[in-house]
């Protein structure tokens, strides 16, 4: 028996074509390794040159994008303060007129701070290092030669080639070496180092005061304003004669007041008609009034983001300032700690006499007159040389 089999051309092309295009792909793979063959090439390296646009961006344009920063903060702020006189004030007047004076005190006094301290973060230098580290001032301009330290450089900074005291970094941004470097920030466009770390915290700090105390005064605003909606009857772009006297509807079919009353009695005198007028509150007048119920909006969205924003970096430094550490310090130390068992932070003086040293609370300092009132007194030492755990300096607080 003969069996026919027929076996169409066709047949084995598509898988022909599946094998060439796995082959040409695999080829394609192959060759790009081999001509980007790095022994170094690593998944962070891979993130590190898909972020080099944005380095990039950042080295080239923060400069320029700061000064914006600072604009925007310096409108928000004052549109805040504007708002809050404007709509926040009358209302409490009219609830109580002494827990409006005290309102008015305890805010002006966070508003000084704040200011205080932003501009102060502003325009105070980080610090930087001096071209010869040989010979350093010890306390201002030395008079004596014994009021001249010899100091030795930590490392050498690759980007300056220049000596870099110990706990000083390099910044992008400025382009230059930063004592005790803590980050660049955009909204102070300046570096926040040795010199202004003080301010920066602060202004958080009194900011992140400052935004709480205007949500907790102004909760029952919103509260009447956004959520009840209650405008007492006032409508916006209505007549106010209407308020509290008599209509009638015209032959247009719109309400108009009835002023006049033609109506006598046996006497021929007219009658009084003395209608109850409903008192009308300041919530309801902020609800009816347009610009108001937006500035209230616009407190609320404002204030809450703040809140947010700061609220997690006021906590993060602060950590970081009970350990005596700044932000690049920690992201450094977190490495040595999971790699070496017994790593001891040599800045670290305890959570107390840190925040004294952060403070600058030495050589009599209080936190009454100089934390809680505007002060412009500098941090101990130079910021080339620092306090540590086995070296203490001769003003030691």
């Amino acid at each position: 028996m003969v069996v026919i089999r027929w076996r169409l051309p066709g047949r084995g092309v598509g898988r022909a074509i599946k094998n060439w295009i796995i082959w040409k792909w695999e080829q394609a793979i192959l060759t790009a390794r081999s001509l980007t063959y790095n022994e170094h090439m690593s998944q962070s390296y891979a993130i590190d040159f898909m972020m080099e646009p944005i380095f990039w961006f950042v080295d080239n344009f923060a400069k320029y994008l700061g000064k914006v920063f600072v604009f925007c903060v310096t409108i928000l702020t004052s549109l805040v303060v504007v708002i809050a006189y404007w709509v926040g004030l009358p209302y409490w007047w009219q609830r109580c007129p002494y827990t409006s004076v005290f309102l008015v005190i305890f805010g002006n006094w966070l508003l000084l701070n704040i200011t205080f301290h932003y501009y102060m973060g502003v325009i105070t230098p980080p610090g930087y290092p001096p071209n010869d580290l040989s010979v350093v001032r010890r306390h201002g301009r030395p008079r004596r030669k014994k009021d001249l330290v010899l100091l030795k450089a930590a490392s050498i900074c690759k980007k300056c080639i220049a000596p870099k005291p110990p706990r000083t970094h390099h910044c992008s941004v400025c382009d230059r070496c930063i004592l005790g470097m803590d980050h660049h920030c955009p909204w102070l466009n300046n570096c926040v180092g040795y010199r202004n770390a003080r301010y920066f915290y602060l202004y958080m700090l009194y900011m992140l005061a400052g935004v709480t105390f205007i949500i907790v005064a102004g909760i029952d605003i919103g509260y009447q304003v956004l959520w009840l909606n209650d405008t007492g009857g006032i409508i916006p772009y209505n007549d106010p004669d209407l308020i509290g006297h008599p209509v009638r509807m015209n032959q247009s079919g719109i309400l108009v007041p009835v002023k006049v009353i033609v109506e006598y009695d046996s006497i021929n005198f007219p009658r009084e008609h003395n209608l109850p007028m409903p008192p009308v509150t300041e919530a309801q007048r902020i609800a009816a009034h347009p610009w108001k119920r937006k500035g209230v909006v616009f407190m609320a969205v404002t204030c809450v983001s703040v809140v947010l924003a700061l609220g997690g970096l006021v906590i993060l430094h602060a950590k970081n300032i009970s350990r005596g550490e700044t932000s690049v310090e920690a992201a450094i130390n977190a490495k040595l700690r999971k790699t070496k068992k017994k790593f001891r932070n040599p800045y670290d003086f305890g959570r107390r006499k840190n925040w004294k040293l952060f403070l600058g609370l030495t050589q009599g300092r209080t936190f009454l007159r100089h934390v809680l009132l505007p002060s412009s007194h500098g941090p101990a030492g130079t910021g080339i040389k620092w306090h540590t755990v086995d070296n203490t300096l001769e003003d030691w607080p």
